[in-house]
């Protein structure tokens, strides 16, 4: 990698463990997946990494070696003692800072512990989950995503609810904000690991990975699984985008918002929105991409939250297809140079007339098939704030957005 890419002084060392043995699923990281071998998928992440400036494999079979080394990375020999059921991640990372202070190079600034069972990540969350940890001046960072499931254990005693109360049932969506540790990326400092031998350790952050990408590979049918999650995800990268986009449209219900309302006694409904999606919208209001919201829904929250996003609304219209042809004709705007964001078959006719239709990850079927881009957020989870990212980073090109 290029060293005009990072500052002389930062050291940021990807370790890849992944020993050969595997009772549940034979040769697991040799295994195809997409038609590559499971572990290349995340060589290749850490490579293009902006902030990593090294990728070593942790493996002690001679096939890993010969792939690792073939893709990019650097290998270190591990012990047969430390490739055995009972070992450690954390003894296969330390034998790795080990054999490189043997060698004459100090521990990194930082570890980037990727595992190779969570492919469907992307090089970004590295690059995000790092920037993460330094934001929160934090030790060690968990990537995780939200949960708000109900969750049980078996004790001598009988089940035992875990998470709530099942005397006082609360509605999932009314839960408090829960995490789940999804075992894609940790980043920690290396003297956390030394002192506590643990990845975690000292002030702990959270780098927080969509629904799709916490899928892990720990049984053989979870391979077909992760086969159809990665052939579905469109990396925006390889998206054939307009030559310029001079209007993006959004949908409110399912795009902004995650599809649910909450309606008090007295009739009140409220919604919930993603505070990063009016980051991403800011963003790209400061670079002049006009923006609107394009909605059925005849309730003020949508005013309300497009007044706070200072974007247009235009809410209560009963036929989107026609309002949005009849805009598009009036203001004298090319359909071709139009993003649209949606999410259900009520946008299926604003799909078919823009140039690029882009869903959110949880969108109807019919929509996910005729999109030119699916994003990997849902709507209301930071779906709004990953498409103007994806816009920024086209103007940040020098191209048209």
């Amino acid at each position: 990698m290029s060293e005009l890419r990072f500052q002389k002084s930062e050291r940021i060392v990807a370790i890849i463990p992944a020993r050969g043995g595997s009772k549940r699923i034979a040769n697991k990281n040799l295994r195809l997946l997409t038609g590559k071998p499971l572990i290349v998928h995340s060589i290749e992440h850490a490579l293009r990494a902006r902030r990593v400036t090294e990728v070593v494999v942790s493996t002690e079979d001679p096939g890993i070696v010969q792939v690792a080394e073939s893709h990019g990375a650097k290998v270190v020999l591990r012990p047969p003692a430390l490739a055995t059921d009972d070992a450690t991640s954390e003894a296969a990372l330390l034998h790795v800072l080990d054999t490189r202070a043997a060698a004459g190079w100090p521990d990194p600034d930082l570890v980037v512990f990727l595992q190779c069972t969570s492919p469907v990540r992307e090089t970004r969350d590295i690059d995000r989950a790092v920037a993460t940890l330094e934001e929160h001046h934090a030790d060690s960072l968990f990537s995780a995503c939200t949960n708000n499931r109900l969750i049980w254990a078996v004790r001598e005693s009988g089940p035992c609810a875990l998470n709530y109360d099942f005397r006082k049932r609360q509605r999932e969506q009314d839960m408090a904000v829960q995490y789940r540790e999804n075992g894609s990326i940790y980043v920690f400092k290396p003297e956390i690991l030394r002192r506590t031998n643990n990845r975690l350790g000292g002030k702990i952050a959270i780098y927080e990975m969509d629904y799709w990408s916490s899928f892990q590979i720990d049984e053989p049918e979870h391979l077909e699984l992760i086969e159809w999650i990665l052939s579905r995800k469109q990396p925006a990268a390889a998206t054939p985008w307009p030559a310029r986009i001079d209007l993006i449209v959004f949908d409110f219900d399912g795009v902004m918002t995650d599809n649910r309302v909450l309606v008090r006694e007295d009739g009140a409904e409220s919604v919930t929105c993603h505070r990063g999606d009016g980051w991403g919208v800011a963003r790209l209001r400061d670079a002049g991409i006009r923006m609107i919201v394009l909605s059925t829904e005849t309730n003020e929250v949508v005013a309300a939250r497009c007044a706070k996003l200072k974007i247009e609304c235009h809410h209560g219209v009963e036929n989107k297809g026609k309002y949005l042809s009849d805009l598009l004709a009036r203001e004298n705007i090319n359909p071709a140079h139009l993003a649209y964001v949606g999410n259900d078959l009520n946008d299926l006719d604003c799909f078919q007339i823009a140039g690029f239709p882009v869903a959110v990850a949880d969108a109807h079927p019919t929509l996910l098939k005729l999109a030119r881009l699916v994003l990997t957020h849902r709507g209301g989870e930071g779906a709004v704030r990953e498409f103007c990212d994806h816009v920024r980073a086209r103007l940040g090109r020098g191209g048209g957005a």
